[in-house]
């Protein structure tokens, strides 16, 4: 089958070579990469026949907008833009609309695989519509290990259940982070990295999280001491915490784990500055002081 790829980044760029690898002709474009097939996205749909498609693996928000905005103007009905990005799944929804009134399809594509994709596979949680689904399950079926594909919905099933996996994706981690470090601080000198071994064979906790984890330990040591302990959040935990609070369903989990993900960009967390404060003032307990040596003499007066 022959698409159009938008974007060639670690995910796009892998996505192609294991289309590829598997028959299918794709045609590229990258505003930034050198080893693409065209120069602009009015010539990468010019090198596509109708049917077409095109697969953008960009960022999500105004990059993702300004694309299908693009491609509006550029694809004839009957076209189909697939977006695989981490985009909000009510954008998703609202872009398929939009697609209907101009004649095109729209299809939501919740990419799961990371770096590892290309050898191993990527899961797909694909919503759209039955037909273009349909039209372009050879892909999905090339680019997903055996059972890793599933049509999970209509418009924005997608990127709605790619939000939901990522959530707990944050808890998981999570949930390995506390207990890691438990052992980190034990009376024990344990060897992490060990444990991390032993624990993918017939543990109940054995995940391939783990596995990267004992990968981790490998490469940077039990201690992990040239790993800065600032942790990012691709917004997706977010939108899964807002859908659940809209929902009313309890995600306490998920929620605390992207807290601790905002706790650790803190060089100085003022609430725990607050609560030290409060003991003193309540208790008469000691406070620490930080020590600031730049602004202090070299040679103190006394």
């Amino acid at each position: 089958m022959k698409l159009g790829m938008v974007g060639l980044g670690r995910m796009g760029g892998n996505m192609t070579e294991r289309l590829r690898e598997d028959g299918h002709e794709v045609m590229t474009y990258d505003r930034g990469a050198g080893e693409r097939t065209a120069e602009s996205l009015t010539a990468l749909v010019e090198q596509l026949e109708a049917p077409r498609a095109v697969w953008l693996m960009i960022p999500a928000g105004e990059p993702t907008e300004e694309a299908v905005r693009e491609l509006h103007g550029l694809l004839e009905p009957g076209d189909t833009i697939v977006d695989g990005g981490n985009s909000f799944f009510r954008d998703s929804k609202r872009r398929a609309s939009d697609a209907k009134a101009a004649g095109l399809h729209f299809v939501d594509a919740g990419v799961s695989g990371g770096i590892w994709g290309r050898e191993l596979g990527y899961c797909l949680m694909v919503g759209g519509d039955e037909e273009p689904v349909s039209r372009l399950e050879p892909v999905f079926v090339s680019l997903a290990p055996p059972e890793g594909y599933a049509h999970v919905g209509p418009p924005g099933a997608g990127h709605f259940t790619k939000m939901v996996h990522n959530g707990i994706e944050y808890g998981l981690m999570q949930a390995y982070a506390e207990g890691f470090e438990l052992m980190h601080h034990s009376e024990y000198e344990l060897d992490l990295q060990q444990i991390a071994g032993i624990w993918r064979y017939g543990s109940v906790v054995r995940s391939w999280l783990l596995e990267l984890l004992h990968e981790a330990f490998e490469e940077h040591g039990s201690a992990l001491e040239d790993i800065a302990g600032f942790v990012e959040d691709s917004g997706e935990g977010r939108w899964t915490i807002n859908e659940a609070i809209n929902a009313a369903v309890p995600v306490p989990v998920i929620a605390s784990s992207l807290f601790s993900r905002f706790a650790s960009r803190r060089d100085i967390n003022f609430s725990a500055k607050v609560a030290a404060a409060l003991r003193n003032q309540f208790g008469g307990h000691a406070v620490r002081a930080i020590e600031q040596a730049k602004s202090r003499p070299e040679n103190p007066p006394g």
